[in-house]
């Protein structure tokens, strides 16, 4: 009997991760982007909009873009807040705090996304206008122009830059003291660039590395840099959390993650199953996007071998490259959503609402 007890004890224990769910990670969310049309957070119509959206579709969280291009949805002293009090005209009152209240009325989760490292392409940021491009990771190769530090059409913040964690500390402060009743925040572009992974020779990250190793050589591919540009963003994350922690213990935290795994950990430097494993964060949605349902499923398999719970990673959708081929997302979502360990997290909501099959599918 005591055989039997036991090896039913051990099977609940083997499968807890599978069937088990972490408090405050989605089962079903959506990414609102600041970028699309309507643009949600302009109008009062649009936020209301997307709460009956979420309603009828059964999304239970809102991962909803209020910093992006150091450009704020909110009153900001870091970033550019005209994108704010331009919303805040049009909508008559704090949309993002309007969006909370109207989500909290249909028990929705609202999170705010923000995109950290990435200025895009907006030479005008107020970071870059107060530091220049020191604040920039960079390559080897001289640099003659401000576009010249542009990777993949975008301007990168130095992780490895202490100015960069401040400043970022503060606005995620400027944020978390704003809205006390959000339910969550979500760091994306937590991360270096990825396409070519030939960056951090910002002089103040150099000069750090150098002093740590007590050394006056960086050779590029060796393991030692490597680790100390994934430390940096790790070091990042800490800041952040450390100083949200302080002001809201119970905030759910969580990141995007690159995927696949080898693409994060070797070219974007970014460990997220260590994120995830140590508890430094709540949940992770990795960016499983490939328009191939084959590959998705691969990109899935691939993150979940990474981690201890796989209740605390979602997997992102892309919706918005199947527009134009709504039977992959439903094949896709479906997968998602059957299978039971992680959920869909779609990218995004305007992509959704511009397809009439996947809003179709959804609502049902």
């Amino acid at each position: 009997m005591m055989n039997v007890v036991f090896r039913v004890l051990v099977s609940i224990f083997l499968l807890y991760p599978l069937i088990g769910w972490s408090e405050g990670v989605p089962r079903h969310g959506v990414f609102v982007t600041v970028i699309q049309t309507p643009q949600v957070l302009a109008s009062r119509q649009a936020i209301l909009d997307l709460v009956a959206y979420a309603k009828q579709t059964g999304t239970d969280t809102l991962l909803v873009q209020v910093y992006r291009a150091d450009q704020a949805w909110f009153l900001s002293k870091v970033g550019d807040s005209e994108p704010y009090i331009a919303s805040l005209k049009s909508v008559g009152e704090d949309p993002f705090a309007l969006l909370i209240e109207k989500a909290h009325a249909e028990s929705i989760k609202v999170h705010a996304w923000v995109n950290l490292l990435s200025l895009s392409a907006n030479s005008r940021a107020p970071l870059l206008k107060k530091y220049g491009a020191s604040i920039l990771t960079r390559s080897k190769k001289k640099k003659l122009v401000l576009d010249d530090y542009k990777i993949d059409g975008q301007f990168f913040l130095e992780p490895g830059d202490p100015r960069v964690r401040s400043e970022l500390t503060i606005m995620v402060e400027e944020l978390v003291r704003a809205y006390p009743d959000m339910d969550g925040i979500q760091f994306d572009y937590i991360r270096y660039p990825d396409e070519k992974p030939h960056y951090g020779y910002s002089r103040m990250n150099v000069d750090r590395f150098k002093q740590a190793h007590k050394t006056d050589t960086i050779i590029d591919n060796s393991q030692v840099w490597k680790d100390w540009k994934r430390a940096q963003v790790t070091a990042l994350l800490r800041a952040l959390i450390g100083r949200v922690k302080e002001l809201r213990p119970n905030l759910v935290i969580s990141t995007t993650g690159c995927s696949p795994y080898t693409r994060a950990f070797e070219e974007a430097f970014q460990d997220w199953p260590l994120w995830v494993n140590s508890g430094l964060v709540d949940f992770v949605t990795v960016m499983t996007y490939s328009p191939d349902p084959v590959e998705f499923r691969k990109l899935v398999q691939d993150a979940r071998s990474k981690v201890s719970d796989v209740s605390k990673i979602n997997f992102a959708v892309g919706a918005y490259q199947q527009v134009n081929s709504p039977e992959r997302f439903i094949e896709q979502f479906q997968f998602c959503q059957d299978d039971g360990r992680g959920s869909c997290i779609i990218f995004h909501y305007g992509s959704i609402i511009s397809s009439p099959v996947m809003r179709e599918f959804l609502n049902k």
